[in-house]
C-alpha cells in the first residue's frame, strides 16, 4: 500500500473506467467538441504510448472515439498534476509526439490522429501558467502571423479542481467522489479532509451493482490511507466507526485495510530501527577500533545484529564472522536489513 504517487494511481484507477471517463467527458468537455464526437463509441486504448522518461509525468489514459460519424478517433490525453508546473505544454508535446511516432511506426498509419490534451489539477496553489504552448515562447504573442505559421502552438484543456464547488462537480457517484477526495486533500486539514470523505461516500448508495460499489469504496479507502500521511491509529478507528454507518458494506474492507496499514507500519518501523541500529554499530564499531581492532569490534556488532534477527547462530557461522576481514563485516551489517535467512550471510564465506 506504500505507493510513490497515490494520487496519480488514484486518477488512473478511476478515470480508466470507460463509464466514468465518459461520464467526465459528457460534463466536462466544452460543448462545440461535445457535438463533434460520439460518446458512445469511446473506448479504452490499451497501448500505452508513454516511455520511460514520461512515465512520472503522464496517466497514460487514451481513449478513442468516432469523429464527426466517419472512421476514425480522436485520442483524449488525461494528464494529472497535483502542483503548478511551468513546463507542461512542452511535456504535453512530447506525449502527443510520441503517440503520433508510435502510430506511424507500429500501425503505418497515412494520417495522424487528432490529440485533445485535458489537465486536471489539484494543487494547493492556483494554476497560473498560460494554457497553450505558444504562451511559453518568448515572444510570440507579439510575432506576426506570418511568423507565428512557423511556430508550434495548440491549447490545453485546464481543470483547476480548486475553481468547482459541491454543486459544480458532476458526474456519476466514482467521478464525483474522485474529483471532491482529490479537490480537498491538499487544501483542507486532516480533520477536514476525512469529513469531506465522510460526505463523499454516502454518494456509494448510488451504484446499483454493489459489488462494483465496494471495489470502488476500497480504492477510495487505499487512496485516503496512502495520500493523508499524518493518519494516527486513532483516525484510522475513526474511518472504520464512520464508515459502518454511512457505508456497512464496506466496514469489513475498512476493517481489513487498516489491520494491513497498522502491519506495514509496524514491518517499516521494525527496519527503521534495525537500519539506525545498524548505523550507530558501525560507528560506535568503528570507535572502539582504535582500541580493540575494527575487525574484531564489527564482527561483534554483527554477531549482536544477526542474533536479534535470526536467533541462536550456528557456531561454524560464529567463528566465520570472528575471523572476517573487514570489508566483508562492514558489507553484512550494510545489508541485514535485506536478508531473508542465514544462508544470504552464510554465502560470504563460501570458497
Amino acid at each position: 500500500m506504500n505507493i510513490q504517487n497515490p494520487h496519480d494511481k488514484f486518477f488512473r484507477e478511476t478515470m480508466g473506467n470507460v463509464t466514468t471517463a465518459k461520464e467526465f467527458l459528457y460534463h466536462y468537455l466544452p460543448k462545440n467538441i461535445l457535438r463533434v464526437i460520439d460518446l458512445d463509441t469511446i473506448e479504452v486504448q490499451k497501448d500505452s504510448f508513454i516511455n520511460k522518461e514520461f512515465k512520472d509525468y503522464f496517466s497514460d489514459l487514451v481513449f478513442r472515439v468516432v469523429i464527426s460519424g466517419k472512421e476514425g478517433y480522436i485520442s483524449f490525453l488525461f494528464e494529472h498534476k497535483s502542483y503548478p508546473d511551468k513546463a507542461i505544454a512542452i511535456q504535453l508535446l512530447k506525449y502527443m509526439a510520441e503517440i503520433w511516432e508510435t502510430k506511424m511506426k507500429k500501425e503505418e498509419v497515412r494520417e495522424l490522429p487528432i490529440v485533445i490534451p485535458l489537465v486536471v489539477y489539484h494543487g494547493e496553489s492556483k494554476w497560473r501558467f498560460p494554457l497553450h504552448l505558444g504562451g511559453f515562447l518568448y515572444g510570440f504573442e507579439e510575432m506576426p502571423q506570418h511568423v507565428k505559421e512557423y511556430l508550434p502552438n495548440f491549447h490545453y484543456l485546464l481543470y483547476d479542481l480548486s475553481d468547482y464547488s459541491d454543486e459544480e462537480i458532476k458526474g456519476n457517484a466514482q467521478l464525483r467522489i474522485m474529483l471532491k477526495l482529490l479537490r480537498d486533500v491538499f487544501t483542507k486539514s486532516t480533520k477536514e479532509f476525512l469529513q469531506s470523505y465522510y460526505e463523499a461516500i454516502h454518494a456509494l448508495q448510488e451504484i446499483e451493482d454493489k459489488q462494483r460499489g465496494i471495489e470502488f469504496f476500497e480504492i477510495t479507502l487505499r487512496y485516503v490511507f496512502n495520500a493523508v500521511r499524518d493518519l494516527t491509529k486513532k483516525d484510522m478507528e475513526q474511518i472504520v466507526r464512520q464508515i459502518e454507518t454511512t457505508f456497512p458494506e464496506g466496514s469489513e474492507v475498512a476493517m481489513t485495510l487498516a489491520d494491513i496499514l497498522r502491519e506495514e507500519g509496524m514491518q517499516e518501523g521494525l527496519e527503521k530501527g534495525i537500519k539506525e541500529g545498524l548505523q550507530k554499530g558501525i560507528k560506535e564499531g568503528l570507535q572502539k577500533g582504535r582500541q580493540e581492532g575494527a575487525s574484531q569490534a564489527l564482527a561483534k556488532t554483527a554477531l549482536q545484529q544477526l542474533t536479534e534477527k535470526f536467533g541462536t547462530l550456528p557456531e561454524d557461522l560464529k567463528e566465520n564472522i570472528k575471523g572476517a576481514e573487514l570489508v566483508t563485516l562492514e558489507t553484512i551489517l550494510q545489508n541485514i536489513f535485506k536478508y531473508q535467512n542465514l544462508d544470504e550471510v552464510k554465502k560470504f564465506f563460501k570458497h
